[in-house]
């Protein structure tokens, strides 16, 4: 149980908290106190928000309050922080999309993870700032670890909302490094579920065929507590230990290339320290053109997608988001066709991996966050397993010489959620 004299509200994991709210060991107030004086003393710096009100934050902590006084039934995130990311729709809270283009939009209804989050009992702190339309152009949202470092994106604001303690929850989005790319940068776990588990409906419609919902925190089964209230089809994360260590297959992929000699230094090192529980692999080779592929997707589902603000507002889109639509507004039908035929056939390439392996080991990003906020960095690690929806994490594992954190990723066979965390479970034991 854990004991707030020795450790402030917002510190706390979310497990932690919602023992403690259950329990009586303190109110919702107290911890949404607790969150809004960190967000207060760490937020001029970080610029994790887009919107927030502190006087709605503390009005949803004392109906809290006053549910439990009342015996009321209390859900799983009763009195829990939680942040959003701005391309997500909030009926009380404007959803502007990082984008002058939105500016002032409010929502008439929320969407459906939303309405999932206040169902259990969770405190919708505010909005975190998003990319531009969650793409490439960076926010304002700085590396809570080193302001002059990018935070990674698109979910920049709830990734950096988490590592700095300003909530122990929060949701992005991923369409191809957008979760897992900024979790690392900022040292927290990301995790983006098989995609088609958690509904889309009222988030920013980016690429259907890719988008994903990712959530943010500080341990794997704070991570599992929040993926599990939003999932359309709910999988037993009542325990995520593994009994035995998990089999992992390390796959370096043709990004490897791309690791600085600092990522490569520390991931050797992780192995050898995991011994026989990793084996190295090689990709299959018939997936090596899914990058490609997954360009053409996204490219034109975007084009489509995005074709009212390239109409009504094409000069006040970044050059980043224009060269996007341009390119996906010129791809031919027969070869968006066939690369959205791809993403089961290089599931499929994969399928005996996940015979012989419980979990793809394998770097989250090149190295640590970048050096200057004009980029939130490549995003060519996660890309093969958006593409082919697979569930990944990024555990918060490793540090770079620079002191900044690195990450590695897991990846898991689709809907093979539970197994996934139960192997990022073993793995964290390593930090």
């Amino acid at each position: 149980m854990p004991d707030p004299s020795r450790e402030p509200l917002h510190a706390l994991s979310a497990t932690a908290l919602a023992q403690g709210l259950r329990a009586g060991l303190f109110t919702a107030e107290a911890v949404a106190q607790s969150c809004l004086a960190r967000i207060n003393a760490r937020e001029p710096q970080v610029q994790a928000w887009t919107f927030l009100d502190p006087g709605q934050v503390l009005a949803q902590a004392r109906a809290a309050d006053r549910s439990r006084a009342a015996g009321l039934p209390l859900g799983a995130l009763h009195g829990i922080p939680v942040g959003i990311k701005d391309i997500i729709d909030t009926a009380d809270m404007p959803t502007e999309n990082g984008t002058v283009l939105h500016a002032g939009r409010r929502p008439a209804v929320d969407a459906v993870i939303v309405t999932r989050l206040r169902d259990a009992g969770a405190i919708i702190v505010g909005k975190t700032v998003t990319t531009e339309l969650a793409t490439y152009a960076p926010g304002k949202t700085r590396n809570p670890h080193h302001p002059e470092h990018t935070p990674g994106g698109s979910s920049s604001g709830s990734a950096a909302a988490v590592a700095a303690g300003m909530v122990p929850l929060a949701v992005g989005t991923q369409t191809n490094g957008s979760a897992i790319r900024p979790a690392a940068f900022c040292g927290v776990y990301g995790y983006k579920p098989t995609a088609g588990l958690i509904s889309q409906a009222g988030v920013l419609r980016q690429s259907p065929a890719l988008d994903q919902i990712g959530v943010f925190a500080r341990t794997v089964d704070d991570a599992a507590l929040l993926a599990a209230q939003l999932m359309e089809q709910p999988i037993d994360f009542t325990t995520v230990e593994a009994a035995v260590p998990p089999r992992l297959a390390f796959i370096k992929t043709p990004c490897w290339e791309e690791a600085t000699d600092d990522m490569r230094a520390v991931v050797a090192g992780l192995i050898e320290r995991l011994g026989g529980s990793v084996t190295e692999v090689a990709m299959p080779a018939a997936a090596v053109p899914a990058w490609n592929w997954h360009r053409t997707v996204m490219e034109t589902e975007i084009a489509a997608n995005f074709e009212a603000e390239w109409r009504n507002g094409k000069d006040k889109l970044s050059a980043s988001l224009r060269g996007q639509i341009e390119r996906g507004r010129a791809t031919v039908v027969a070869d968006y066709q066939n690369a959205l035929a791809q993403i089961p056939r290089v599931n499929a390439l994969f399928d005996d991996f996940y015979v012989k392996y419980d979990a793809i080991l394998t770097p989250s990003v090149a190295g640590t966050a970048p050096r200057g906020l004009g980029s939130t960095g490549d995003p060519a690690f996660c890309t093969l397993w958006t593409f082919c929806g697979m569930p990944a994490i990024n555990v918060p594992l490793l540090r770079g010489v620079n002191g900044l954190p690195l990450g590695v990723q897991l990846v898991g066979p689709r809907m093979g959620d539970a197994r996934l965390l139960r192997a990022a479970r073993w793995l964290a034991q390593f930090q």
